[in-house]
């Protein structure tokens, strides 16, 4: 009785036919998941950029001469906001859409030094907080 697989005959060659197929299915799952991620991560992170946020700045100290830089945003765009502050403390909040973590709020002592310490707030989350003194040091509130 011949069954064809001795000499490579019908049912070989069917069996060789078969796995090419196994492979393209297995790729085009896994790359429909793949997809699929992508997606729902884009949709949360496109929800959560838009939800309204306030942020809080406070910087207090002894030093009479400053520098504050912070973000600000105007609709969707980043710009840097920029203060000279002659005597501390100060403190400043904004509301934001399309809010990033990332942020860095740094505080410039001037020539005359003392101490400053800066906090950041965002939500009421957790607070970021850092300390400079001396001529010209700097103090930065980052990633928020």
């Amino acid at each position: 009785m011949d069954d064809g697989l001795a000499d490579g005959g019908p049912a070989a060659v069917r069996s060789r036919r078969r796995w090419p197929w196994v492979l393209l299915v297995v790729v085009l799952v896994l790359t429909a998941g793949g997809a699929a991620a992508v997606a729902l991560t884009a949709a949360a992170l496109s929800r959560d950029g838009t939800r309204p946020r306030l942020v809080t700045y406070r910087v207090t100290g002894t030093a009479e001469d400053v520098t504050v830089t912070y973000p600000s945003w105007q609709g969707d765009a980043v710009a840097a906001a920029r203060l000279r502050l002659p005597v501390l403390p100060w403190a400043g909040t904004t509301r934001t859409r399309g809010f990033m973590s990332g942020g860095a709020f740094t505080v410039t002592l001037g020539a005359s030094g003392g101490e400053a310490s800066c906090t950041v707030r965002v939500d009421g989350g957790p607070v970021r907080t850092a300390t400079a003194s001396g001529a010209f040091a700097t103090a930065s509130c980052d990633g928020f």
